[in-house]
């Protein structure tokens, strides 16, 4: 991922605590990895910490900031998650994705200070031929894309300055992801079928991160930097077989689990929650806003097979 190098001298200038929730998780991980500028602190918390079904919790956390002072931004990149379960979990996806985010934006906009809102692909009804631009009609499909939509909606009438960052597709060497559930079972399966007519662009965690990252430091720094709505994913796109096959091709270079990958049909391997045909995210906004360019998804999944086997060829 490459970047606007004004833009990150710009960011230099910014100072204060960063309050990060979904510490555990891909992304959270990633953004504690990160190198941050010497005035920046990340406060990141999870679910111990911070119970995002309670309102008047997050919003005392927001207000309480860090060391006596207040914080100088939030990213909220935790969310309920769980498509699937979602479907017959529906007030908990959208305590989580929703009135979580409704909260946050309530207290960052009293406290002053910029909120970065995570949110997804599942927004759009996955029905458009092309890449989504962040302006596309949202129509969700399931319980996970509506609560995270209502999120989105939350924010954008909080009062609070704010970027939503929309990705899709997430992987890392962390936590439980298509990446690391394909190296899992193609150690004892020698033949895995892969749905094959949904498409999409793989997202690093730690590509995903240094975009917020990239972001967050302007947003504090400059009261004029770009808000609103914005897409991030790696580059290209493929299907989920095409992903498994990568993945494979990858891992065999370096002396890593193989196997190979039949193409199936969604309805060939039905869910409870419906997926979007067409995840594939437009990167126009976030290129014009912030100089971010998103490197190819192939180099971002190598990255990622680095650490989880090896060197990969």
């Amino acid at each position: 991922m490459s970047v606007d190098t004004s833009t990150s001298r710009q960011s230099d200038t910014a100072t204060g605590a960063i309050l990060v929730t979904g510490a555990n998780g891909q992304l959270g991980t990633e953004l504690q990895r990160l190198t941050w500028p010497a005035g920046v602190q990340v406060v990141a918390v999870d679910v111990a910490d911070l119970d995002l079904t309670d309102t008047a919790a997050i919003e005392a956390r927001v207000a309480a900031g860090h060391d006596g002072q207040p914080f100088a931004a939030v990213i909220n990149g935790a969310a309920y998650t769980a498509v699937d379960k979602a479907e017959s979990d529906l007030v908990t996806a959208w305590a989580v994705n929703a009135m979580a985010p409704a909260a946050f934006g309530k207290a960052c906009a009293d406290a002053g200070i910029p909120l970065v809102q995570v949110s997804t692909d599942y927004v759009f009804a996955g029905d458009k031929a092309g890449a989504w631009e962040v302006n596309d009609p949202v129509a969700p499909l399931g319980v996970y894309g509506a609560s995270k939509l209502g999120g989105e909606l939350a924010v954008r009438t909080s009062g609070a300055r704010h970027a939503i960052v929309r990705t899709a597709w997430v992987v890392s060497a962390h936590g439980n992801n298509f990446v690391k559930t394909m190296l899992r079972v193609a150690a004892t399966n020698p033949t895995l079928r892969v749905v094959d007519d949904q498409r999409g662009s793989p997202t690093s965690a730690a590509d995903l991160a240094q975009a917020l990252h990239t972001i967050t430091l302007r947003l504090i720094a400059d009261a004029d930097a770009p808000t609103g709505t914005f897409h991030f994913s790696n580059a290209g796109d493929v299907t989920w077989a095409g992903f498994a096959r990568e993945i494979f091709r990858q891992s065999a270079s370096c002396g890593g689990a193989s196997a190979e990958v039949a193409g199936i049909a969604t309805a060939e391997y039905p869910t409870p929650a419906k997926r979007p045909a067409n995840s594939l995210l437009s990167h126009s906004a976030i290129q014009r806003a912030y100089g971010i360019e998103p490197r190819p998804w192939q180099d971002a999944l190598g990255d990622i097979l680095n650490e989880l086997i090896g060197d990969v060829k």
